[in-house]
């Protein structure tokens, strides 16, 4: 089994899996062909409904700015940092940025009226520590949004890959994809929010993605490069064989389905 640490390995993260926006925004558009469309930064937006004018947002792990922006756009009169650790991904992000660790954040106590951490908890090596931090920056009437994905979130693409891996072997094993996300799941994350906040909300946002090609789906396997590392097996050679099945079942079928499970979580005192 992969080494689970290395999804939260810093050096991997900042040099080569978010050195730019290269593999987030290829595992982003898959979403492209989701039923029904949730629009996860227009939700987050609402959420922020509360806070008033002249409010003090930071996104912390903000990765390529899809949050940044929308709130920069939907609420002008707020004013919104974004933090990541990785600097590289931070250059196509526009406006106040800064390179930061949730686990130091470089804010004062009670500083911000709400903070986002948006699909990026599972990569903390402390995650207590983090929702310490996150909880301290904050205002005592303020809030933080999380968000992640259900322990069986696209389990269609893990079997995708297991067969793949499996055909490359040639052996009848079935190697388990490297999960980022278990650590901090849809199911896990409200008893490690709840050691801080005494509310805490799950907005859960299931979902289909329907594709008809099978270069979405070959692309965002495939965004997991950084890792290749962790899956005991050829990583090349099991997306091209990935690629093949996904190519015979459409030709059979007409589409490759893929089912969804995010969720957004909203923390308050």
């Amino acid at each position: 089994m992969p080494d689970r640490l290395t999804a939260t390995d810093r050096t991997r993260l900042a040099g080569s899996a978010y050195s730019s926006d290269r593999d987030l925004a290829a595992r982003q558009s898959l979403y492209q062909w989701q039923t029904p469309r949730h629009d996860l930064p227009g939700i987050a937006a609402e959420q922020l409904s509360g806070v008033r004018g002249s409010g003090r947002v930071v996104d912390v792990g903000c990765g390529n700015g899809k949050y940044v922006q929308r709130l920069r756009a939907d609420r002008p009169d707020l004013a919104v940092l974004g933090l990541d650790i990785a600097p590289g991904i931070l250059a196509v992000v526009p406006g106040p940025v800064a390179v930061a660790d949730v686990t130091r954040l470089p804010l004062a106590t009670g500083s911000v009226d709400a903070a986002l951490a948006m699909h990026m908890l599972y990569h903390v090596p402390d995650i207590p520590q983090a929702v310490r931090e996150l909880a301290r920056v904050v205002d005592r009437d303020g809030l933080v949004i999380a968000s992640t994905n259900g322990e069986r979130d696209k389990a269609e693409l893990d079997d995708l890959w297991q067969r793949a891996a499996s055909d490359v072997l040639g052996t009848g094993q079935e190697p388990t994809r490297f999960s980022i996300g278990a650590r901090f799941s849809l199911e896990k994350a409200p008893a490690f929010l709840g050691e801080e906040f005494g509310r805490v909300r799950t907005i859960e946002l299931p979902s289909t993605v329907t594709v008809h090609d099978p270069e979405p789906v070959v692309a965002y396997l495939a965004s997991y490069r950084a890792w290749a590392d962790q899956y005991d097996v050829p990583f090349d050679a099991t997306i091209e064989r990935a690629r093949a099945i996904v190519t015979d079942r459409i030709a059979r079928q007409g589409v490759f389905e893929v089912g969804c499970r995010a969720g957004i979580l909203v923390c308050r005192r």
